[in-house]
């Protein structure tokens, strides 16, 4: 994946919005000296066109069929890798996957276009515990799917990524937080 891209996130981020620094409380309850609201990046035209493109590079030469992660924000990166995938000629489905399978009509956790079989991409904006991106994980590999590499576009580092990595998956981010509170390109981004 190219520090390129990750940086132009980075940038686009800062300029609308979706990066604030100051003193906030997450949902956690935990503080922060920065806040990211993913959905600003993920849905503006030049955000989603970047994002497409350094998560799809990232998964050049692993044989991935498929991308999605949680509902809701991982939909948009979804929909962005799909396309960008189409339009250089490396088709890549898209998924989402619900907190919880639905109670009426085909009764399916998983949505989109994923075939038991499919070497997957799990993604989402954000990772702090790991919560989500485990319920996504195992809801694609009940569904007869392997996971070739999670990733997010910033790992707030709060256990989420270690947590991913002590289970052994390849965990990877765009963005992450520098000792001074700042949010940066991930190193091995």
């Amino acid at each position: 994946m190219s520090d390129e891209m990750a940086r132009r996130v980075l940038e686009i981020s800062e300029e609308v919005g979706a990066l604030k620094y100051g003193e906030f409380t997450l949902s956690s309850g935990a503080k922060s000296t920065y806040y990211f609201d993913g959905r600003l990046v993920s849905l503006h035209p030049e955000g989603s066109y970047w994002l497409g493109r350094a998560f799809l590079r990232a998964i050049e030469g692993e044989e991935v069929t498929a991308v999605g992660g949680p509902a809701m924000a991982a939909i948009p990166i979804a929909t962005a890798v799909a396309l960008t995938s189409r339009i250089e000629g490396t088709p890549v489905h898209a998924f989402f996957v619900r907190s919880e399978a639905k109670g009426h009509g085909t009764g399916q956790q998983v949505e989109g276009g994923l075939q038991p079989g499919s070497r997957v991409l799990i993604i989402d904006d954000v990772c702090t515990s790991g919560g989500s991106l485990i319920t996504a994980i195992e809801a694609v590999e009940a569904a007869g799917c392997s996971v070739a590499r999670v990733m997010v576009v910033l790992d707030r580092h709060q256990g989420g990524g270690e947590e991913l990595r002590r289970r052994g998956y390849d965990f990877r981010a765009l963005l992450e937080p520098a000792s001074d509170g700042s949010v940066r390109v991930a190193e091995q981004a």
